[in-house]
């Protein structure tokens, strides 16, 4: 194990889980021996995913018959160990970490505020999102709340970025700073605003957000006023705003490169637009107007022009 450390061999996963069962049939100390010296064997992602996880299974204390104190002996060892691999491994060890000190309420907390300050360093939005819904899970909904938050603000989703992996995250932290009330929310949407520019997303979320009253998680403490949320008003002003200008970006991002096969989808997205245009009380004329100026513009596309104004006239 020494030897590979550092220049890490194909063999090594299959190794590791030997050696931890070499050590669960020699006994409690050495399990313990090997977590209490983890850095000189093992690198933080076999130490928290294997050599830990492993010890404090059942399969293990049922194997070893082992009593409270031996339990909770070897428990500590490997909450110690987690807390330390996640701090010098945040990436791939902050999950496995909040995992291995789930029944520690101090060692969980050390190991949410790690994740919380690798945030700003090298994680990403997808693992950052991942370690949010593990929070939810054990419920914890306004620390998913704020994962979710610093999560959206590593995301960058494209106009034309319709499909990216990233979509269900998005639209599940909408959902949950919904459900957690009007402030979440307004907390929420600028960050959406400034990382998502793909208009079918933020029409998705804008409609998600209008069908139901914000607040009705039950956060102890916490009524929900039960009233639906208007799209005049703050906070979902500005996500309609946003919604409306992504759909007039790429309306034109769409239009300077779009071939006659692609014309029949292109008067599917205007109308999708049109849904969302059409939800101020001024929306039929701004999307009127909208429609005017691209029958002056791409007169040239006569064809599609045609199309436009048959269905939208």
């Amino acid at each position: 194990m020494r030897m590979t450390l550092s220049t890490l061999n194909w063999r090594r996963r299959e190794m590791v889980r030997w050696l931890v069962t070499c050590a669960t049939e020699v006994g409690v100390q050495a399990l313990v021996s090997i977590l209490q010296s983890w850095y000189t064997l093992f690198t933080p992602t076999e130490a928290t995913s294997i050599v830990a996880a492993t010890a404090v299974s059942h399969t293990t204390i049922l194997r070893l018959s082992l009593d409270y104190p031996q339990r909770e002996e070897l428990a500590s060892c490997a909450r110690t160990l987690a807390l330390q691999c996640a701090m010098k491994d945040p990436q791939s060890c902050a999950l496995s970490a909040l995992t291995l000190c789930e029944k520690d309420h101090i060692a969980f907390e050390a190991a949410y505020q790690i994740a919380i300050d690798a945030a700003a360093g090298g994680m990403t939005h997808s693992q950052l999102f991942t370690i949010a819904r593990y929070m939810e899970l054990r419920g914890y909904p306004l620390r998913a709340f704020k994962l979710a938050s610093l999560a959206m603000s590593h995301l960058n989703l494209a106009y034309n970025q319709d499909t990216h992996p990233a979509i269900n995250d998005v639209l599940w932290a909408c959902a949950l700073s919904h459900s957690l009330g009007k402030n979440e929310l307004a907390a929420l949407i600028p960050l959406v605003v400034k990382s998502v520019h793909c208009a079918t997303v933020l029409s998705d979320i804008l409609r998600r957000c209008t069908v139901t009253a914000p607040g009705l998680a039950g956060i102890p403490g916490r009524r929900s006023s039960g009233k639906l949320m208007s799209t005049d008003k703050a906070p979902l002003r500005q996500l309609l705003d946003a919604t409306i200008n992504a759909y007039i970006n790429t309306t034109h991002s769409r239009l300077t490169h779009i071939s006659p096969r692609h014309y029949g989808e292109f008067i599917e997205f205007l109308s999708k637009a049109r849904e969302t245009f059409l939800l101020p009380q001024d929306g039929h004329l701004q999307f009127a107007q909208f429609i005017d100026n691209l029958k002056q513009i791409y007169k040239g596309k006569k064809k599609l022009m045609l199309l436009v104004r048959e269905r939208f006239g």
